[in-house]
């Protein structure tokens, strides 16, 4: 029965940042740069860092340490412990373009001046989301994985946690995206901001001196670039599929409402959740900016021929405004071509009583797998910390930090940065219900919804209808359900 619904999860699994998620990214976006997106979305064992041993000593006594439960990631010092312990371990992940560059293959090098015995074979896969979640029921995968889309409770059945949630609060960021019984079982390997991807030089040649804070202005800048430009104001990246539901759902929640509450905790219990609030701000006002967007002719002519590689060089080139994407894509698209000063990143164009927000959140998150060996997962622990704490990989990829300790360049003004509250424990699969019997998917590859809105503002059709339409289906959705609708 687990298995079945692992597999229906995965039909739908997109790891976007929602921040929340774990994820942080989709498959494609995550083979090619990747999240995401994951999105944003994480036994009660010992966190004493006393606990682990150290040296030689450490390695002597992984095993009792491993199986009475005193491994924890707070525990481990880098380059003091564990530096006996010989062991193979392998990383299953889906960033398929870092196996290619040599980019993962260079920290695993990095990694073992410190840990000279430890051996990390690593297995880079494409359509990673469905793959994880057919091969994680067999436990037969490795030692390390990017976690995919699975319920919190199934948390310990698949893997061993890192710690405490407080404890774990006190090193990195996100602590809580893959949590059970106050136990982490997740680390991101990159964190994901939700904003919108544009080109300085273009803003400044069509005129635009100030960023926009609203969907009016937004809108009204987006003309500014086509009346004054050559640019495409807003490339959709429509053809991509994931770059629909997988990039605008990761902008519901406190970006559009200032509500920290709302995605996790209020949305399955809103009565009407899509209503438009006349002040620019919520759901309504977030997929009604797309809409227009298209009906006022401000995206590429033809949406059905727009080019996920090619975009990247575009936007370096000026030949493109504005994305809208995670965090994440900053590095990709600075990395296109010679003008990586020209790449900026601004908040999402909504304002909530004053003031702009933006949701962070790790993109897919190590695991470590509990049917490994002792000295198997004291290894990948080891890894992972080093990996999170040492490598600089969050950084290279521009990403929002995961460690507190670490260095970043990540810089983003003139924003909130905040994180959607988890659903209570007792609703934690309330939204994976919610989207499979409404059919939606929100945060979880609702790509054919949103690009059902690019269609319809193509077509002249009605984006008040469409939200009626969802509106409807999750009304019917409480009711099958027993959802109390409270809001």
């Amino acid at each position: 029965m687990k298995l079945k619904r692992l597999m229906a999860l995965g039909m739908a699994a997109v790891m976007t940042m929602s921040l929340t998620a774990c994820g942080g990214g989709s498959d494609d976006k995550s083979s090619d740069s990747s999240t995401s997106t994951g999105s944003s979305t994480a036994a009660d064992n010992s966190t004493a860092a006393d606990n682990n041993a150290a040296g030689s000593d450490a390695s002597s006594d992984s095993s009792s340490d491993a199986s009475s439960g005193g491994l924890t990631y707070a525990g481990i010092k880098l380059g003091e412990d564990y530096t006996d312990l010989t062991a193979t371990i392998k990383f299953m992940h889906h960033k398929t373009d870092r196996v290619e560059d040599g980019t993962i293959q260079g920290y695993i090098d990095e990694f073992n001046k410190m840990y000279p015995n430890i051996t990390v074979e690593q297995e880079g896969i494409t359509d990673y989301a469905e793959t994880a979640l057919l091969r994680i029921p067999t436990g037969d995968w490795g030692d390390i994985m990017f976690i995919p889309s699975i319920d919190m409770v199934d948390l310990e059945t698949y893997f061993i946690p890192y710690g405490s949630v407080s404890e774990m609060s006190e090193l990195i960021n996100f602590a809580d995206q893959w949590k059970y019984q106050d136990q982490c079982y997740g680390i991101g390997y990159m964190g994901n901001a939700q904003g919108v991807l544009y080109n300085k030089k273009v803003f400044s040649d069509a005129g635009i001196t100030e960023l926009p804070k609203t969907p009016d202005e937004f809108i009204a800048d987006l003309q500014l670039i086509k009346d004054n430009t050559d640019a495409i104001p807003l490339y959709t990246n429509y053809a991509a599929g994931w770059t629909m539901g997988g990039a605008w759902d990761g902008y519901l929640g406190a970006i559009t409402t200032g509500d920290t509450t709302w995605l996790n905790q209020k949305f399955t219990h809103s009565a009407d959740p899509f209503k438009d609030n006349g002040d620019g701000t919520g759901a309504y006002a977030l997929y009604k900016i797309l809409y227009d967007a298209v009906a006022q002719g401000l995206t590429e002519e033809d949406y059905t021929t727009t080019d996920w590689e090619g975009c990247k060089g575009m936007i370096n080139r000026g030949e493109i405004g504005t994305m809208v994407l995670g965090s994440w894509a900053v590095a990709q698209m600075k990395a296109a071509g010679d003008n990586p000063d020209d790449i900026g990143y601004m908040p999402f164009p909504i304002t909530v009583n004053g003031k702009q927000y933006a949701t962070a959140g790790p993109d897919y998150c190590y695991g470590i797998n509990k049917e490994s060996s002792a000295d198997n997962q004291a290894a990948a622990m080891v890894f992972v910390k080093w990996m999170v704490e040492e490598s600089g990989w969050c950084d290279f990829e521009g990403g929002y930090p995961i460690s507190k300790s670490a260095d970043t360049s990540f810089v983003f003004d003139g924003v909130e940065v905040v994180n959607n509250e988890s659903a209570p424990e007792d609703e934690a699969d309330l939204m994976n219900q919610m989207n499979t019997e409404s059919e939606l998917n929100f945060n979880a590859g609702g790509d054919s919804r949103v690009m059902a809105i690019v269609e319809a503002a193509a077509q002249g059709g009605s984006y008040d209808d469409l939200v009626a339409e969802w509106t409807q289906k999750w009304n019917d959705a409480q009711s099958a359900l027993g959802v109390d609708v409270t809001y």
